[in-house]
């Protein structure tokens, strides 16, 4: 999944913005936390890397493709090399779910401006 991909799966939902973060990696983020970072330049292009249920970690990080994310793992991200080796539709969800995941963080005022 490309940068257009990702913002266009994005756009609609409450809270996202986007920005470039430590000059290579586009960063999605609700409420100013993140949720998904790719890397648009550099040996890591392509990558995506998202946030996963505490309890799925271990199970994703041993699928092929997918390892733990440099610098994120100890929050229980994982990356992947790229989309390729997932289909489109699995990988949206899983992106949708790491959203949901750092959303239901956030503090209950955030949350519920968020669903106003």
């Amino acid at each position: 999944m490309n940068e257009k991909a990702l913002r266009q799966l994005t756009a609609a939902w409450p809270g996202v913005e986007a920005g470039t973060k430590w000059e290579d990696d586009l960063v999605f983020t609700v409420a100013g936390k993140m949720f998904c970072v790719t890397c648009l330049r550099g040996p890591q292009q392509g990558s995506i890397s998202f946030k996963v249920e505490d309890e799925r970690f271990l199970e994703f990080t041993g699928r092929p493709g997918f390892i733990p994310a440099p610098y994120l793992a100890r929050a229980h991200w994982v990356q992947i090399a790229s989309a390729k080796p997932l289909p489109a539709t699995e990988l949206r969800e899983l992106i949708r779910r790491s959203y949901e995941l750092v959303r239901a963080k956030l503090p209950k005022k955030t949350q519920r401006e968020l669903a106003d």
